[in-house]
């Protein structure tokens, strides 16, 4: 019967082997999992730690600056001529003569007379 046992023996150390397997490997494999884990929480620790130096320094240069001086004086209002940003850019819209406006508005009110045009 020592046959039996050796084989009842076999098959319960297959199946802890296939369950140790199935929940997460080995223990090697967990101390690696361990020191991956730990060492991404160190990592992020450093870093909030580093963003906190930065601000920290920031700030500190900011209220040790100067600022710069103002003036005592009160500004003079300047008087800036009017300017036409067509005329600026090279654009200038077609205006008539006068000659033509005077034209135009007297057939305007001959029209309205009911007078002929020439």
């Amino acid at each position: 019967m020592p046959a039996l046992e050796n084989i009842l023996q076999s098959e319960k150390d297959s199946d802890s082997e296939a369950v140790a397997a199935l929940l997460g490997g080995r223990r090697a494999e967990t101390i690696r999992r361990l020191q991956i884990g730990l060492a991404g929480l160190a990592a992020m620790l450093m870093m909030i730690g580093l963003a906190n130096i930065v601000m920290d320094r920031a700030k500190e240069t900011e209220a040790t600056t100067v600022p710069e001086a103002a003036s005592t004086l009160a500004p003079e209002p300047k008087a800036t001529p009017v300017r036409d940003p067509l005329a600026d850019a090279g654009v200038v819209p077609d205006v008539p003569s006068s000659s033509t406006v005077k034209q135009d508005s007297e057939a305007q009110k001959a029209a309205a007379n009911g007078a002929p045009q020439p």
